[in-house]
């Protein structure tokens, strides 16, 4: 586990990583996803900030932690925080969804430095994630399996055949983090199939749960440290966020799902994120 910096470091680097998202879907001129890429920003600057053992020079290392962003649609989030992190230039934002650049709509493994898994059709990153985790485990190796969930996407059988699995064979190097941020594309995912009692359904799985504040960096850092101590069984995180999580017009607006940010509305996001 990499050292873990102080909360007040990690809160500016998610600032950053919410401008980067902004900027990335402002400079692309195309349809991007804002609103679900923010709401996971907090938890995700955490993890590359403060957790996980990677390495920029040698993006494909064998014993480094693994990330999957399995709600793929959000790759802003994941884009900015590899290019903070030095694994690509940001001359790279303004080619997003465009044809044959290295920032494709959903992240592809093999395209993107620092990419560990190709996502699109939502429900299988934790399958995926399982077989890495077991992989590793079995190799004798310490590397954690990080992956992150949208709540939209617990709609998805596949993931709980997963969620079923893995319990089973222990992986206690497997971490999920649900980002319940309470929609998903098409609207309130209690209007479209509710997933209530989330944290009561992983634990009759056999999974350790944790709940947090998905915004609150401390509380983030606190819950990231047992679930990489925890012994025994995988753990999920269950987020609590905000869709749009950083932009005043874009905050609960499930129209930021996925929209072309114009230049005025531009100018007044990364203001706002200026002078947090």
């Amino acid at each position: 586990m990499a050292k873990i910096k102080d909360i007040t470091d990690l809160r500016e680097k998610a600032r950053l990583v919410r401008k980067g998202i902004i900027e990335i879907s402002h400079a692309c001129g195309r349809s991007a996803h804002p609103g679900p890429a923010l709401s996971c920003a907090d938890i995700v600057a955490a993890l590359y900030y403060g957790f996980m053992n990677v390495d920029p020079k040698n993006p494909d290392k064998e014993d480094r932690d693994r990330f999957i962003l399995s709600k793929g649609h959000a790759c802003p989030v994941l884009y900015s925080v590899l290019a903070e992190k030095g694994y690509f230039p940001k001359e790279y934002f303004p080619t997003l969804r465009h044809l044959d650049s290295k920032l494709q709509g959903h992240p592809v493994y093999g395209k993107t430095p620092g990419v560990d898994m190709t996502s699109g059709s939502l429900g299988n990153g934790l399958g995926i994630g399982l077989g890495m985790a077991y992989y590793l485990k079995n190799s004798g190796k310490k590397s954690k399996v990080f992956v992150m969930l949208g709540d939209g996407e617990m709609n998805e059988g596949t993931l709980w055949e997963a969620i079923n699995i893995a319990p089973a064979l222990k992986m206690d190097n497997l971490i999920a983090i649900v980002d319940q941020n309470y929609f998903q594309s098409c609207g309130s995912t209690q209007d479209i199939c509710p997933m209530n009692n989330m944290a009561e359904r992983w634990h009759a799985f056999g999974w350790n749960v944790l709940e947090i504040n998905g915004h609150d960096m401390e509380e983030c850092v606190s819950k990231l440290e047992m679930a990489v101590n925890h012994h025994g069984t995988p753990t999920v995180i269950i987020a609590q966020t905000i869709k749009g999580k950083g932009v005043s017009f874009m905050e609960h607006d499930n129209s930021w799902h996925q929209k072309v940010i114009n230049d005025e509305q531009y100018e007044i996001a990364i203001k706002e994120l200026e002078e947090v």
